[in-house]
């Protein structure tokens, strides 16, 4: 029964992750501080959970990540429109080295999985194993980004977003230990990590505002000043 529950609240929260970035990239079309390698890993990981979730027959992990593959690409899609320097042949390779290698692992995993030999389950956990080790890489770029440039513009990160994704990678890493899935909660437990570095970069640079003065204290500031005024004679 708490297992059905961490995996309901984990697709819950999954699903509703990207939608304050979708807003703020594609309605706002602020996409500073946004990282393109962690977008295009944004759209492919999803796909390969989907492909796990199919081979295993876990609807939990189908339906959740193709809401984030959607979401995933929407956002993508923002920050390419609106960064054309993003466009370009040589940033579009460097970008998209690591999710072009993943979406190629899911297409030679899912090809085996068709063989009368291989099983579902058995293709799944060679997929589960790759997608957990690429976790480790996809979870580097966007909070590296943030650490490398301590000036950059992060007007166009959500920090809504980020504080969801914290909660759905702590929802999944019990998940994924309590129905023994070690490549879900091995990459959620990197999810988790990530999540939290960039949650405290944004609460660290998040400018503090002043608390403006009560009505008050400038009215006794106006009386000294009025009687102070009047004692100098002015």
């Amino acid at each position: 029964m708490l297992l059905h529950v961490f995996g309901t609240l984990g697709a819950a929260l999954s699903m509703s992750i990207a939608w304050p970035q979708v807003y703020r990239s594609c309605v706002r079309r602020r996409t500073s501080g946004l990282s393109a390698t962690a977008c295009m890993l944004g759209v492919a990981m999803p796909l390969g959970w989907v492909t796990y979730g199919l081979l295993i027959g876990d609807p939990f992990q189908v339906v959740t990540n193709v809401v984030a593959s959607s979401t995933g690409l929407a956002i993508l899609m923002a920050l390419l429109l609106t960064q054309p320097h993003l466009r370009t042949r040589k940033a579009l390779l460097t970008s998209a080295g690591t999710a072009a290698g993943v979406l190629t692992a899911i297409v030679v995993i899912a090809s085996l999985a068709a063989l009368p030999q291989i099983s579902g389950p058995a293709a799944a956990a060679t997929l589960g194993t790759v997608l957990a080790c690429v976790s480790f890489v996809s979870a580097i770029p966007q909070p590296l980004a943030l650490l490398r440039d301590r000036t950059q513009d992060l007007s166009g990160l959500s920090p809504l977003r980020w504080r969801l994704a914290a909660a759905a990678c702590a929802s999944w890493l019990l998940y994924g230990l309590g129905a023994g899935q070690p490549a879900v909660w091995a990459s959620a437990l990197v999810g988790l990590t990530s999540a939290l570095i960039v949650n405290g970069v944004l609460i660290a640079r998040t400018p503090r505002r002043a608390k403006a003065p009560s009505a008050a204290a400038v009215t006794w500031r106006h009386e000294v000043v009025t009687r102070n005024l009047a004692t100098a004679g002015i």
